[in-house]
């Protein structure tokens, strides 16, 4: 090996060095590793193929958190070739040479084939197709990763022919042992840097359960901190504070803009504000911005939100709310950050009423289930020829002729001239809009004693 050979042997990433090479090597995930498990059963190396584990596998989970760790030791454990494919590359001529080339050799060799798929829920139906024949043949053993729900994302015979396993984020504790380790471990920093207890808890918290990310971070802030380092000395290089901030990134805030992160944060963040927590609302906001979401996006769902669930408990909530998106448009970020936290804030601690909600969801259902009456003949146009004639606008009462601007009158027949779709709450402005529509109703459908 040459001297420029040697030194990429070394600039390996920290993450990629440390990975695990054993089942007894991996950090987390015990729940799956357990005895008798499909995992175990699967890595057990055996010589008669009838006590092969043949059984193909869904890896659901968090970036970070060994779904390719598990694959590779797996093939190794095994003794099956590992051949990986990726959705973003592949295409399906790709996925069916694989199955042949798997088929022959299993033939000819008796040589067994673990496919790893990363990222199955970016594969088409088509690419998904064709793993099938290889699945059901047991030419292949598949395990796909992805961290997107399955459900909605693998084929259904591709999924009754799987077995799904979700992995979790790893603990703070699991992350804490990885950190050591790699501080350690020969293949990792070799014991050349020390970290106080400190500085360390902020990496496990900065990592959020993702291992590649604590490593990814770790090996950085000890870049840092020999960068920083005044002068070569025989003792461990201190890993600090400034080397770890120095580190950090806006990419490191995990945020998916395209799996369930970004449905789960939104959602927190709708919920947030709609149970009147700012300080939550705020949070999740924050990781929003910082994980590169749009904005615009965010500025409609709050301008949904002001209609939905403040609504005429304070009307100006909606105001506010599209004065906000209109402003993120124009000047974009990030001090577009400033009246989208303006807006969730005032939303936050808005009155919340869904009564407009709830009373054009009733009256739409109703129209749905048939409840559709002819408009009564005075309600009808009369702006044309022969409309009196018809008896169109005959018999109509202007609301101004009368001092108070309202009069009994019947607006609508049939089963909705009984119903009461719009039920105020007794909340904010809502409280004054009820008592008012309760005196303007009681005159419109003529209730006795109303004035």
């Amino acid at each position: 090996m040459t001297q420029d050979e040697s030194l990429f042997a070394i600039a390996v990433p920290l993450a990629a060095r440390m990975r695990p090479r054993y089942l007894n090597e991996i950090v987390g995930q015990e729940h799956l590793l357990r005895p008798g498990s499909p995992l175990l059963q699967l890595a057990n190396r055996v010589t008669t193929a009838k006590l092969a584990s043949t059984t193909s596998l869904l890896l659901w989970g968090p970036p970070g958190t060994g779904k390719t760790t598990l694959a590779q030791v797996i093939a190794r454990e095994s003794g099956r070739k590992f051949v990986e494919l990726s959705a973003i590359t592949a295409g399906v001529k790709d996925v069916r040479e694989v199955m042949l080339a798997a088929r022959k050799e299993r033939d000819a060799y008796g040589t067994g084939t673990l496919l790893f798929l990363d990222e199955i829920h970016r594969f088409s139906k088509a690419q998904q197709d064709a793993l099938l024949p290889g699945v059901e043949a047991g030419w292949v053993v598949l395990i796909a990763a992805t961290t997107e729900n399955p459900s909605f994302s693998v084929i259904a015979p591709l999924l009754s022919r799987s077995l799904l396993l979700t992995l979790e984020s790893l603990s703070d504790q699991n992350v804490k042992d990885l950190i050591e380790r790699a501080l350690s471990d020969s293949r990792g920093l070799d014991g050349e840097f020390v970290i106080d207890e400190k500085n360390l808890n902020q990496l496990v918290a900065l990592a959020q359960g993702d291992a590649r990310r604590a490593l990814t971070v770790l090996e950085a802030a000890a870049g840092n901190a020999r960068m920083a380092q005044a002068a070569e000395t025989d003792s461990p290089t201190r890993i600090t504070r400034e080397a770890i901030e120095a580190a950090l990134d806006r990419s490191l805030v995990r945020y998916d803009r395209d799996g369930d992160q970004h449905y789960d944060i939104i959602s927190a963040f709708i919920k947030s504000v709609r149970g009147s927590d700012a300080d939550a609302a705020i949070h999740w906001l924050a990781r929003m911005i910082e994980g590169g979401e749009e904005p615009r996006f965010i500025a409609r769902r709050l301008m949904i939100l002001a209609a939905e669930d403040i609504g005429l408990a304070d009307p100006q909530a909606l105001t506010l709310a599209v004065s906000a998106f209109e402003m993120v448009q124009q000047i974009g970020m990030p001090e577009g950050r400033i009246p989208l936290a303006e807006a969730t804030i005032y939303l936050a601690l808005a009155p919340k009423s869904n009564s407009a909600y709830n009373a054009i969801n009733s009256a739409i259902q109703d129209v749905r289930d048939g409840v559709q009456p002819p408009v009564p003949k005075p309600m009808r146009s009369s702006n044309y020829a022969a409309a009196k004639s018809r008896g169109n606008g005959v018999g109509y009462l202007y609301p101004h002729d009368d001092s108070k601007a309202v009069v009994h009158q019947s607006y609508v027949s049939g089963e909705p001239a009984s119903k009461n779709y719009y039920q105020p709450k007794d909340v904010g402005l809502e409280r004054e809009l009820g008592e008012r529509w309760a005196r303007l109703r009681a005159i419109i459908r003529g209730i006795k004693g109303a004035k």
